[in-house]
């Protein structure tokens, strides 16, 4: 089913929106994503007929749409087809201002968990530090996990035992933890820490992971977690247990890439 957020993504250059859409739409698939990216006769450039046109196409298929940029010239478009919005639409439409790439994939996997198009624009904003400020674990053996890291080698491992997280404040006391080895080959690379978010915001509970929000697909994917790697999760909330059942049968079954 269609997200109620969609997401249009104006760039200065055809190609370059059309690459980030294909990027997003893999984390996020029941999200609608249009494009805006050029000028009417296909230069660089940008142009207020093809803002237009997108906006007013997502306006038909849901109830709100967020807008990203990539530059400058191609915000003061946006803004021009903000202000020309009828009364009535207008407050369906929001502007977020954020990176282009990492916006756009954190935007479409917070609209296809179900935010409005106020949480969409904040995960956008949010995406650049949710990204760079991730922390590096370490890898078997002393060495930094990371893109590119040589994957260990992981067997199936007992399901862990869930436990309440030590050194917790007493407004922590239903936080439970557990650690569990990623399976998969490729670690948390984008589809599977999408999959991981998605999964996660569906629950009434907050759920870390490395101590990374797990809600935030960018945040998963700088941990840099390959397989082998161990992710320590914690989960506190009124469905605490719930979310760390679902994580756990994820990474068990490879997150449905074995």
């Amino acid at each position: 089913m269609t997200a109620k957020v969609g997401l249009v993504v104006v760039s200065h250059s055809a190609r370059l929106a059309e690459g980030v859409v294909e990027v997003a739409a893999q984390m996020a698939p029941d999200v609608a994503l249009h494009t805006a990216g050029g000028t009417d006769d296909g230069r660089v450039g940008t142009s207020f007929d093809k803002v237009e046109t997108a906006v007013a196409g997502l306006l038909r298929e849901v109830e709100q749409v967020v807008l990203l940029t990539d530059l400058g010239s191609a915000t003061m478009t946006a803004e021009s087809v903000l202000d020309m919005l009828d009364d009535d639409v207008a407050g369906r439409v929001v502007l977020a201002d954020g990176p282009l790439v990492e916006g756009t994939v954190a935007g479409a996997v917070a609209a296809q968990s179900g935010a409005d198009a106020a949480a969409v624009a904040r995960a956008v904003a949010e995406a650049a530090g949710s990204f760079a400020g991730a922390a590096r674990e370490p890898a078997p053996g002393g060495a930094t996990a990371g893109p590119g890291s040589a994957p260990a080698t992981a067997g199936p491992g007992p399901t862990p035992a869930r436990q309440p997280a030590a050194g917790l404040g007493a407004g922590d006391a239903e936080a439970l933890t557990a650690t569990l080895t990623l399976r998969n080959k490729v670690g948390l690379h984008a589809r599977p820490a999408a999959l991981l978010a998605r999964l996660v915001a569906g629950f009434d509970a907050e759920v870390t992971v490395n101590d990374v929000e797990a809600a935030s697909v960018l945040a998963l994917m700088g941990l840099g977690l390959g397989q082998g790697d161990e992710m320590r999760v914690r989960a506190r909330g009124a469905q605490a247990a719930d979310a760390l059942d679902a994580v756990t049968t994820a990474v068990a079954d490879g997150f449905g890439e074995e």
